[in-house]
C-alpha cells in the first residue's frame, strides 16, 4: 500500500484540504493518505487555538466516505511539538507490514523556503518522498485571524520554487484554490460567507459548536 501523509491544525479542515488528498490519490497513485492533525505545530503559532477534539472531530467527520483517506493521531496522542521526521519513523513502523515503498510527505509550496530548517531536512528527504503542492499565495489576514511564525520560521527562507527545490521530490498538480484555514476563521466571525468553503459535516459541526465566533442568532 502507497502511504501519503498530510499534516496541519485543520483549523478549520477545508475543500482545498480535500482536494489535495484526492490529487495525491489520483495523480500519482496513492493509495491511502493520512490526515495527521499537530498537536502544536512547530512553524506557527495558532492565531485562534480550539481543542485538539474539535479538530480531529471536524477531520474525520470531512473525510468521512472516502476509504482512501483516514486520521492519524500519532502527533495528538504524542503532544507537545511534534516534527515530520518523528512522525514518518513512527508510521513506517506502525505501517511495515503493508507500506509499499516511502512514505509520502505533502507539503504546500509555501513552505518550501523554510524547509532546510525542518528538523533532519536532509535525512527526511531521502527516507520519505517529498511531495511538493501548489498553494497560491492567500491574501493578508488580519492578525487577529493569522497565523504567525515561531522562532526560526519565516526569517530568510530559501527563494526557490518547487522547480529550483533542491531536494529530491515529487510534485502534485492539485487545482489551484485561494483558501486558508485563517480566511474562514475571519469570514465565520464577521458574518462572512464560507458556507461551501468547508463539506457539509464540518460546516454543521462549527455551526452547532458556535466555533470561530460562529452567532447562532
Amino acid at each position: 500500500m502507497k502511504i501519503a501523509i498530510l499534516g496541519g491544525s485543520f483549523n478549520p479542515i477545508h475543500i482545498g484540504h480535500l482536494i489535495l488528498a484526492d490529487s495525491v490519490c489520483t495523480d500519482l497513485g496513492y493509495d491511502k493518505v493520512l490526515f495527521v492533525p499537530t498537536f502544536r505545530p512547530p512553524h506557527k503559532e495558532m492565531a485562534e487555538e480550539i481543542s485538539c477534539n474539535h479538530r480531529v472531530e471536524m477531520v474525520r467527520r470531512a473525510i468521512s466516505g472516502d476509504e482512501r483517506f483516514e486520521v492519524e493521531l500519532c502527533e495528538i496522542e504524542r503532544g507537545g511539538v511534534s516534527y515530520t521526521w518523528d512522525t514518518v519513523c513512527f508510521l513506517e513502523q506502525k505501517f511495515a507490514s503493508a507500506l509499499e515503498g516511502k512514505i509520502g510527505v505533502v507539503f504546500g509550496e509555501d513552505l518550501i523556503g523554510d524547509y532546510d530548517k525542518w528538523e533532519h531536512a536532509r535525512e527526511l528527504s531521502e527516507r520519505a518522498d517529498l511531495i511538493l503542492a501548489v498553494r497560491p499565495r492567500s491574501k493578508k489576514e488580519r492578525k487577529a485571524f493569522e497565523n504567525r511564525p515561531t522562532e526560526k520560521y519565516g526569517k530568510n527562507p530559501m527563494h526557490v520554487t518547487r522547480d529550483t527545490f533542491p531536494y529530491p521530490h515529487k510534485t502534485v498538480e492539485n487545482p489551484k484554490i485561494e483558501l486558508s484555514s485563517s480566511e474562514i476563521r475571519r469570514k465565520i466571525a464577521d458574518g462572512g460567507a464560507w458556507r461551501y468553503l468547508v463539506g457539509e459535516a464540518v460546516f454543521d459541526y462549527i455551526k452547532s459548536g458556535g466555533l470561530y465566533g460562529f452567532s447562532k442568532i
